[in-house]
C-alpha cells in the first residue's frame, strides 16, 4: 500500500516543517517538499500532521465486562481520539494472569484489526496480592505487569515481583495506593505507596512506571529519584491536568487541588513527566450512578491537553507530541511515535484552530462517562492513519 500526504504542517517531538510524507509498505519512506508519486494522495492543506498517540493506560473491559466496553468499541474510540496503540490493563474477568487470557485478547484484537493492542498481565496471580508464580510462564510478547485498580500491599511481594520483572525485562506499572490508608486520606495513600515503590525500584534496578500520578508530593519523589538515576518513568492523565477537586466527579486517584496541577505542569515543562495516559475507564450509566470510578477519556485526551497545555501557553506542541506519542512508544518498544524514515506510518491529522464542544453522546466508546461533557476545546481530530490506511475520518 502506498499513500502520499501533501501540504501538511508536520510536527513531532523534535521538528516542525511544512511538507509531504510518502508511505510505502506501512512505513515512512520519504519526507520532503513537492514529492510526486503515482499513488493515492491525501491532501492535508490547513491541517497539522502528528505521530498518532499511544496510550500507556487503557481499559477495554474484555473479557468479562463487555457491557462497559469491548475491544471493537474501544478500538473505534481510540481511532476517533487519534490513537493507534494502547496498553490494556489486567482487571478483566478473568483477571489477565496468564497467556490464555493474553492470547484471547490478541485474537480479538486481530479480528477487529484496527489498532495495535498490548495486554498487560497482573503482578500477582488473580490480584491475590501474594502469588507471583504465573510470571515465570509469560512469553516475550508481554511487556508490562500491573495490578492496576489496587496496589500490591505486601512490600516483600512487590520486591520479589520487581526482581522477577528485572530478570525477564518487564516493566512494573504501579497503581500506587495503600488500601489501608485509602479510607483515611487518598493523598496519604498515594504518597506512601509511591515512595515505597520508588524505594524498591531503586534497590532492585527494576523499571518502574508510576501510573496516574496526581499529587505534588509524588512528583517531587519522582524528580529526586530521576536526578539520582533511578530507572523510573511516570504518567499523568488529562483529567488530573485539567480539573481540580472542585469538579464533582469520581476517579481514582481523585481529582486534586490546583496547587497539584501547577506542580505537575512545572514538572512537565522541566522534563520530569514522561507521558500523558488516558486511564480510559468506560462504565455503563448505571454503574456510574452507583459510584464507579473512571472517565471515558480516550476520545477527548488530545483536545483537552492541547487546550490546557499548549493553548494555555505552558508547553509547545512538540513537547505534547513527546508526551503522547514519542515517549509512550519508547516505553512500549513500538516502532512509532515520531516522524522518521523507517518508522510505522501511524499519524493523526488535526485542525488545531477548530474549537468544538465535547458531546459524550457522540463517543464511539460504550462509556459516555465524561466530566468534560459540554466543555469547549481546541484541536479537532480530523483523520487517524494506521500504517498508511485511514482508520478514522471526519472530513
Amino acid at each position: 500500500m502506498e499513500l502520499l500526504i501533501k501540504n501538511a504542517e508536520i510536527i513531532d517531538w523534535s521538528q516542525s516543517f511544512r511538507g509531504d510524507i510518502y508511505i510505502k509498505d506501512g512505513k515512512i519512506n520519504e519526507l520532503g517538499e513537492n514529492i510526486i508519486k503515482d499513488c493515492k494522495v491525501l491532501e492535508a492543506e490547513g491541517l497539522t500532521l502528528l505521530p498518532s498517540f499511544v496510550d500507556l493506560h487503557t481499559h477495554f473491559r474484555e473479557p468479562g465486562f463487555t457491557y462497559k466496553e469491548d475491544i471493537e468499541t474501544g478500538s473505534l474510540a481510540a481511532a476517533r481520539g487519534g490513537y493507534t496503540a494502547v496498553n490494556l490493563m489486567a482487571n478483566t474477568n478473568p483477571v489477565c494472569s496468564n497467556m490464555d487470557v493474553v492470547n484471547l485478547v490478541n485474537k480479538r484484537a486481530a479480528e477487529v484489526n484496527l489498532i495495535d493492542i498490548h495486554q498487560t498481565v497482573s503482578i500477582t496471580n488473580n490480584f491475590d496480592g501474594e502469588d507471583l508464580s504465573h510470571i515465570d510462564g509469560l512469553d516475550s510478547s508481554v511487556v508490562c505487569l500491573s495490578d492496576d485498580g489496587k496496589g500490591v500491599a505486601n512490600s516483600k511481594i512487590m520486591l520479589e515481583a520487581m526482581i522477577k520483572a528485572k530478570h525477564k525485562g518487564l516493566t512494573i506499572m504501579s497503581h500506587a495506593e495503600s488500601e489501608e490508608l485509602a479510607g483515611v486520606d487518598s493523598r496519604l495513600a498515594e504518597n506512601t505507596m509511591s515512595w515505597r515503590d520508588i524505594t524498591l525500584a531503586r534497590y532492585t534496578g527494576c523499571h518502574l512506571h508510576l501510573a496516574h500520578v496526581s499529587t505534588k508530593e509524588v512528583v517531587s519523589y519522582i524528580m529526586e529519584a530521576k536526578t539520582q538515576g533511578c530507572n523510573i518513568t511516570c504518567e499523568v492523565t488529562p483529567h488530573h491536568i485539567a480539573l481540580t477537586d472542585e469538579t464533582d466527579y469520581k476517579v481514582n486517584p481523585p481529582l486534586r487541588k490546583s496547587e497539584d496541577i501547577e506542580y505537575i505542569i512545572k514538572a512537565i515543562k522541566a522534563g520530569y513527566i514522561d507521558a500523558i495516559a488516558t486511564d480510559h475507564a468506560p462504565h455503563s450509566a448505571e454503574d456510574k450512578k452507583k459510584g464507579a470510578n473512571g472517565i471515558s477519556g480516550i476520545e477527548t485526551a488530545f483536545s483537552v491537553c492541547y487546550t490546557k497545555l499548549v493553548k494555555g501557553g505552558h508547553i509547545t506542541l512538540n513537547r505534547l507530541s513527546e508526551l503522547m506519542s514519542k515517549n509512550p512508544s519508547y516505553i512500549m518498544n513500538f516502532n512509532k511515535g515520531e516522524i522518521k524514515i523507517g518508522r510505522e506510518a501511524d499519524f493523526v491529522l488535526v485542525n488545531l484552530n477548530e474549537k468544538y464542544e465535547i458531546n459524550s453522546k457522540n463517543f464511539a466508546s460504550k462509556g459516555k462517562n465524561s466530566p468534560f461533557d459540554g466543555y469547549s476545546v481546541y484541536g479537532k481530530i480530523v483523520s487517524t492513519i494506521k500504517r498508511g490506511k485511514v482508520i478514522f475520518n471526519e472530513r
